[in-house]
């Protein structure tokens, strides 16, 4: 499994499970400790989006859910795209 946005959701989405299993329900502190960290997260990511903006760098491994491959530009792309050219006014 990969560390990713889509694996907080998971969890999250497992949290929200246990929590209304009737016969066995997660205890309500283990869920808020699961949701403070899956928050610190989130914002650690929207941290990275607006860095990334900022910057004009591509996108997020942690976001895209895609581990790039070191020196590679075109990792993540479909199929047939070679590459990205960027304009920018200034």
């Amino acid at each position: 499994m990969s560390n990713n946005i889509t694996t907080v959701r998971q969890h999250l989405l497992d949290t929200l499970a246990d929590l209304r299993n009737r016969e066995q329900p997660m205890e309500v502190e283990r869920a808020r400790a699961v949701a403070d960290v899956a928050r610190v997260l989130v914002d650690s990511a929207k941290v990275e989006v607006d860095y990334l903006k900022v910057t004009n760098q591509g996108s997020s491994d942690f976001l895209t859910g895609e581990q790039a491959e070191a020196g590679t530009a075109t990792s993540g792309l479909p199929p047939g795209i070679t590459g990205i050219r960027r304009h920018t006014l200034r």
